[in-house]
């Protein structure tokens, strides 16, 4: 069983009281950049055992009737079809998910715009989309020599060509379905605007990672490097707080090369900045919730890993630069890490060598590894599923689930109807069929009741899977790395 490191509770009462103090230290209206995934964390809670993934909505349902949701997307990853690790849609769908989500839960997204805007065509697209379902759309543009010229940047020639945000309430979130989407520099805009305008504005950071109070080159802080590789991103210590208060803390490039013009701009506004380092612009209160760092190291060991092989998989599939794989390389070599630290890879690697097929392997809650092999039935994580699923129930291997009477009539379909050339079935479908057994088999219902189980756990397969099954792995909570080829030699894979 993994252990805890994080006090959820904690964090949440201390994070809350934290973003009530900044709210009050400004008056009209306080726009609050909101860094990671805001209503699913995943990363965090992957990091931080016991980080419950909705923390911030929690927090932020608290705060709804003062609140709206600006939602933000770079124009340039709507353009190359960009796509959330965690759940595999791209950053323009993930915009309307997010939007559903918020306002499913009672929270009042009042728009979305689009940023780095210079009429890409898929942008486009999707800005139109956007009006046709009645969702107030804005664009904000490129600047040159962003962010070093802070007099181009704070001008009618930078921020003031910008759309302005209409909002409504005093607490705006702005939010995105992922990093590099230009959250802080709507804020920035907005505060420039608002200036204009005669409002007095304020901003503030809510950022999960990198912590600022654990070493920089603890392991959770380094997994934030690893998750960021393709932007690049590296964790620095903060010298304006070393230079202010003669206290290191972490922060990260980009918002130590962002402070000078958030520091102007506040000048400019209230005629003196109220921070004095990107730290101090920062709310974050996840380093005082650790109750177990081990816990946290070990986790975040295991994040950087499959960080690793998702970079493998995506250089393999087109989606990536070599670069970022080279970049989780250095990181782990820092860490003293190897992917021998990850028992699923040799178990699916000794499995498949015996049988000369793929082979998926899967790490149950007291350390024992369960494998499954490619057979003309079952594929082999559809396969490794029902022998965990056996495992966990208590159930002897050599008794079957799932009779060929039952899997024999589904290929027919998927054959002879459907037209699939693969007949073997895939997780979701050997999950549908165990479900049709449980109604008349205690074996199966009993497998049936395992299945939450799965959640958290680790697996690794040897080749890429399909899409239907990472896409249920992903719904069933498994942390799945595939080595980065392919089962056959075609060259379209689905």
């Amino acid at each position: 069983m993994k252990k805890i490191g994080f006090d959820n509770e904690k964090y949440i009462t201390l994070q809350s009281q934290n973003i009530r103090d900044r709210i009050s230290m400004f008056g009209d209206k306080l726009y609050m950049e909101f860094g990671g995934k805001l209503f699913d964390d995943f990363h965090a809670s992957r990091v931080l055992p016991g980080f419950a993934p909705d923390s911030k909505v929690q927090m932020l349902l608290e705060l709804k009737d003062d609140a709206e949701i600006v939602i933000a997307i770079n124009a340039d990853a709507i353009e190359k079809n960009k796509r959330r690790g965690d759940l595999g849609i791209t950053y323009d769908l993930d915009t309307l998910r997010l939007i559903d989500a918020f306002r499913g839960i009672g929270l009042y997204v009042g728009s979305v715009v689009i940023t780095c805007f210079t009429g890409q065509p898929l942008a486009l697209a999707f800005e139109n989309r956007l009006k046709s379902l009645g969702i107030k759309t804005y664009r904000h543009y490129p600047i040159a020599e962003y962010p070093s010229n802070i007099p181009l940047i704070v001008s009618e020639e930078g921020f003031g060509k910008n759309d302005y945000i209409e909002t409504d309430r005093k607490l705006v979130i702005v939010t995105a379905p992922g990093p590099g989407s230009g959250k802080m520099a709507t804020c920035l805009s907005q505060l420039y605007h608002e200036h204009k305008r005669g409002i007095k504005a304020g901003y503030a950071k809510f950022e999960t990672f990198p912590i600022w109070n654990i070493p920089l080159k603890h392991p959770v802080n380094v997994a934030y490097e690893a998750a960021t590789a393709d932007l690049n991103d590296v964790n620095m210590i903060d010298p304006f707080h070393l230079e202010a208060y003669g206290t290191t803390t972490v922060n990260y490039n980009r918002d130590i090369e962002i402070f000078p013009v958030l520091n102007s701009m506040m000048e400019k506004i209230l005629g003196e900045s109220p921070y004095k380092s990107p730290t101090d612009m920062g709310v974050n209160m996840a380093g005082f919730a650790i109750c177990d760092d081990d816990a946290c190291i070990d986790a975040a060991n295991q994040e950087i890993i499959r960080r690793y092989y998702t970079a493998l998989g995506n250089v393999r599939q087109g989606l990536g630069e070599q670069s970022e794989v080279s970049k989780i390389e250095l990181l782990m070599n820092q860490l003293k890490i190897s992917v021998e630290d990850r028992p699923v890879i040799k178990a699916a690697a000794n499995k498949a060598s015996l049988t000369g097929n793929p082979a998926t392997a899967i790490e149950l809650p007291n350390g024992k590894i369960i494998t499954g092999k490619t057979s003309s039935l079952l594929g082999a994580s559809s396969s490794m599923v029902l022998n965990a699923l056996k495992e966990l129930a208590g159930i002897p291997d050599e008794l079957d689930l799932l009779s060929p009477i039952i899997i024999e009539p589904i290929q027919k379909m998927k054959t002879e109807i459907l037209g699939n050339h693969n007949p073997r079935l895939h997780v979701d479908e050997v999950l549908i069929a165990l479900s049709i057994c449980a109604a008349t088999s205690d074996l199966a219902s009993k497998a049936l009741d395992q299945v939450k189980k799965l959640k958290g756990l680790e697996a690794h397969s040897t080749v890429i899977l399909a899409r239907v099954d990472e896409q249920t792995f992903r719904k069933l909570g498994v942390n799945l790395t595939c080595e980065p080829k392919y089962q056959t030699k075609k060259l379209y894979h689905s």
